[in-house]
C-alpha cells in the first residue's frame, strides 16, 4: 500500500493552494446567468445527464422526463425483498422550488431506490473514459498548443459529475479561458512549479497564462486525473479551496488548460447562479463510495466540506452519527472566500466510509440549521 501511494503520489504531484484578493471574491462570486430551456430527454435515466447546457434548469428537466420535482417523497413502506440495493425510494414531494427534488430515502424492504440507480449509472458513464488526450505543444520552443478534444471533453465531463452529485447545475468552457488556461498549462510543465503569481522570468512567460494561473487551479498532473485531486485536495487543510471553487454557486464558464503532465484550471470570475444556500461533500443522498477514493489521499483523510454563500458556518457545531451511533470528528473553520463566503471542514477520526452505510449530518449554531443524510453506495 505505501509503495501504491507513493508511486501514485510522485505522477500526481502537488495543487498549488488558490488565493484571491478581495475583488476576486466579489467578482467570482457574481450572481448572474441566464437559465436555459429544459432538453428534450429520450429517456428518464438520461435526463440529468443530457442537461448539458450553461443554465441551470435542472428543475425543467426533470418535469420533462417525468421524475418529479421538489423534496423527496418519505421512504417507501418497503417492496419486494432481495435486492442489495435497499427500500423502495418514496414518491416524489410536491412543488417545491429547489433545483432538484431529492429521492425518498429507502424503505424497510426491498425494492430499488431511483436515484441511486441514477447516480451509479452516471458514475459509471461519466468515468468510462478517461483519456487525457493529446497535447500538441511543444516545452522545447514555448508553443502552448492545445489538448486534443477528447481530453478537454473528458475534464469538463469530470467536473459537471461531481456537481450533478452535488446537486449543482453543469458548466461549459470559454474558449478564450480555454486558450489562457493552456499557456498556464506550458508555464508550469516549463519551469516544473506551481505558481498563482509567476514572474515575468519565468521561460515560456506569457501575460494571458499568468491571468489564468491568478484565476484558477493548477495541477502537476493532466487535465483529466487533475478533477479527481482537486476535489479530494490534499494539502490544503486551511481552504479546501479547489473542490470549493468547483462546487462554487457562480462557477462558470471554465477554462480548461493541459500538458502531458501539468494543468490549469480556470475557475475563478464566474458567471453561474446555481443559488443553492449549501453545499455538502460528499453530497446528501446516495453517494458513490467511489469518489470518496478517486485519488490518492481519500476524502475521510482530506476532510468532508460543507460550504456556503449565505450562511456564515464559523461557529457551527456538526454531529456525524451512524445507525445512532454518534461518531468522532474534528471541525475546523475554512478560510473565506474560496468559492464560497464560508465553509467547515469535518475530518473523520478512526472511521472511515463503509458501503451500506448511511451517515446523518446535522449542523446547529447557525442562522439555518443543516441536517441531511449520505448513503455511501458501490456502483458496480
Amino acid at each position: 500500500m505505501v509503495r501504491r501511494l507513493s508511486l501514485i503520489a510522485g505522477l500526481l504531484g502537488t495543487l498549488a493552494p488558490l488565493g484571491c484578493s478581495s475583488s476576486d471574491d466579489s467578482q467570482g462570486l457574481a450572481d448572474a446567468g441566464a437559465r436555459c430551456a429544459a432538453p428534450e430527454c429520450s429517456a428518464c435515466a438520461d435526463c440529468l445527464t443530457q442537461c448539458t447546457c450553461s443554465g441551470n434548469d435542472f428543475e425543467g428537466c426533470r418535469v420533462a422526463c417525468g421524475l418529479g420535482t421538489g423534496s423527496g417523497g418519505a421512504g417507501g413502506s418497503g417492496g419486494m425483498s432481495g435486492s442489495d440495493m435497499g427500500g423502495a425510494a418514496g414518491s416524489g414531494g410536491s412543488g417545491g422550488t429547489g433545483n432538484v427534488g431529492m429521492a425518498g430515502s429507502p424503505g424497510s424492504g426491498g425494492g430499488i431506490n431511483t436515484r441511486e440507480m441514477e447516480v451509479c449509472e452516471r458514475w459509471n458513464q461519466d468515468r468510462a473514459d478517461m483519456n487525457e488526450g493529446t497535447w500538441s505543444g511543444d516545452l522545447g520552443s514555448c508553443i502552448a498548443g492545445d489538448v486534443s478534444a477528447e481530453g478537454r471533453a473528458n475534464a469538463l465531463k469530470l467536473v459537471n459529475l461531481y456537481r450533478f452529485l452535488a446537486e449543482l447545475p453543469p458548466v461549459v468552457t470559454d474558449p478564450s479561458r480555454d486558450a489562457d488556461a493552456q499557456q498556464c498549462a506550458l508555464m508550469i510543465d516549463a519551469n516544473n512549479d506551481l505558481d498563482h503569481s509567476p514572474p515575468m522570468s519565468w521561460s515560456c512567460y506569457t501575460a494571458e497564462g499568468a491571468n489564468a494561473a491568478g484565476n484558477g487551479n493548477l495541477a502537476s498532473t493532466p487535465g483529466v486525473r487533475a478533477v479527481d485531486l482537486y476535489m479530494a485536495d490534499p494539502g490544503n487543510p486551511t481552504t479546501m479551496g479547489h473542490r470549493r471553487w468547483i462546487l462554487a454557486n457562480s462557477l462558470g464558464p471554465i477554462g480548461l488548460g493541459s500538458t502531458d503532465s501539468d494543468s490549469c484550471m480556470w475557475v475563478l470570475r464566474g458567471s453561474g447562479s446555481a443559488g443553492r444556500p449549501w453545499t455538502a461533500w460528499p453530497a446528501p443522498g446516495p453517494f458513490p463510495i467511489g469518489a470518496i477514493d478517486a485519488s490518492f489521499q481519500t476524502v475521510d483523510e482530506t476532510g468532508w466540506t460543507i460550504q456556503s454563500q449565505s450562511i456564515d458556518l464559523d461557529a457551527a457545531q456538526v454531529t456525524i452519527s451512524e445507525g445512532g451511533t454518534p461518531l468522532a470528528i474534528q471541525v475546523d473553520t475554512l478560510q473565506r472566500g474560496f468559492g464560497s463566503r464560508s465553509a467547515i471542514r469535518i475530518l473523520p477520526q478512526g472511521w472511515q466510509s463503509t458501503v451500506g452505510r448511511t451517515y446523518s449530518v446535522v449542523v446547529t449554531g447557525t442562522s439555518e440549521p443543516i441536517a441531511y443524510d449520505v448513503e455511501m453506495v458501490a456502483c458496480p
